[in-house]
């Protein structure tokens, strides 16, 4: 439904500001919206990453107080209306409950959109569910996107998924990009950084980057990693925190590369690692994107990924934009590495890929999906989106 006059806003909740995908593309989509001059209220409640919200000049910060859902729920129902919200955008969970609980007390909600960045199944599978607890997900999932008036996904396999799951046409499920690519991003990925394994005279550099679990599958980028240094000298290097470190540097041991492999924990500014690194490499079991694959062409470097679902198949259009191998398969990854180090793409073809997730490219999909009208400079590009 379109805004019903131009001073109608757009409010984005997010009760628990952290450090992760969801939350960077929230905080850009809200930035983005106040730059096309479109009223932007994020609602926040905890705060865990201050820093990140200097990433959203120009939007509204709109504090929860309220220490139960409950509470929150009574602030929501006095805010919404009294700053003019016309759509509230939610992609989490627990905002997802809370926004369908407040709208029952309102007389005119505002129109609510939840953007789906799970695929459910590929989760489930991955974690080796079985029918009965796939069942008993499926359900909470239709019970959570049953209130909402529209959903937008992140990703083609995250529609096919929802679509499935809620029994909908995929027509009724808009795919919408990610607003990855940042202004900022091409600044922060020339930040010095002093590591040896990033001079010129090293041996190519593989890179990794994701919490340490199992959704990445860091196992599998370790054995892959292995069997291709046999052939080609390198180095491996992963960011990322979790409780999968002790188990991946025994791994590495095992596997005898120890000493060509470091594990750097968490970088606030991952970029020149990224632009650093000869490839970077997604190795994950399942997503619901993988905004890291866009973050690294961005900062010009060639990537890989596994086959997962979802997002890195659409990202690298097949396998036109980088390697594309079959999830678990090692062998195959290390294929993929070595051919990718040996014949990398060409620059041009990487700056192509990540157009679709600029942040101008992605904020002008949401406005027309949302029936915002464009700035006249944008309405030449319509057609591109």
């Amino acid at each position: 439904m379109p805004p019903e006059s131009p001073s109608a806003r757009i409010a984005l909740l997010l009760q628990h500001l952290g450090d992760g995908g969801v939350e960077r593309c929230f905080l850009n989509l809200a930035r983005g919206f106040a730059e096309r001059g479109i009223g932007a209220d994020l609602y926040l409640h905890r705060i865990a990453a201050e820093g990140l919200l200097e990433t959203s000049p120009g939007a509204a910060l709109v504090r929860l107080q309220g220490r139960s859902p409950a509470q929150r729920r009574a602030e929501l129902a006095s805010l919404l209306p009294a700053r003019g919200a016309s759509v509230v955008l939610t992609a989490k969970e627990e905002d997802f409950r809370l926004i369908s609980d407040t709208r029952r007390q309102l007389i005119d909600p505002p129109e609510s959109v939840m953007v789906a960045s799970l695929n459910y199944t590929g989760q489930l599978l991955g974690r080796r569910a079985g029918p009965w607890r796939r069942w008993q997900r499926y359900r909470q999932v239709r019970k959570l996107f049953g209130p909402a008036d529209r959903v937008f996904c992140v990703s083609e396999g995250v529609a096919q998924d929802i679509a499935q799951i809620l029994q909908r046409p995929l027509s009724e499920l808009p795919v919408l990009p990610n607003p990855v690519v940042t202004p900022e991003l091409e600044r922060l990925s020339h930040a010095p950084v002093d590591h040896r394994w990033l001079q010129s005279d090293q041996p190519p550099l593989v890179l990794g980057v994701g919490r340490l679990s199992r959704i990445k599958n860091f196992p599998l980028l370790l054995r892959a990693f292995a069997k291709a240094r046999r052939e080609l000298a390198m180095h491996l290097m992963i960011l990322g925190e979790g409780k999968q470190r002790p188990e991946l540097l025994r791994l590495a041991r095992q596997l005898g590369i120890a000493k060509d492999v470091e594990l750097l924990g968490f970088q606030a500014n991952p970029y020149p690692y990224m632009r650093g690194a000869d490839l970077f490499v997604l190795s994950s079991s399942w997503e619901g994107f993988g905004n890291v694959l866009v973050e690294a062409m961005a900062c010009g470097t060639p990537a890989a990924s596994t086959d997962c679902p979802s997002g890195p198949s659409q990202i690298l259009q097949g396998g036109r934009y980088g390697a594309l191998v079959p999830v678990d398969n090692d062998d195959a990854l290390a294929r993929a590495i070595l051919t990718s180090l040996r014949n990398p793409p060409p620059a041009p073809l990487l700056a192509e890929a990540i157009q679709p997730y600029t942040l101008h490219n992605s904020v002008s999909a949401y406005l027309l999906a949302l029936g915002f009208p464009l700035p006249p400079a944008d309405l030449a590009a319509k057609s591109q989106l």
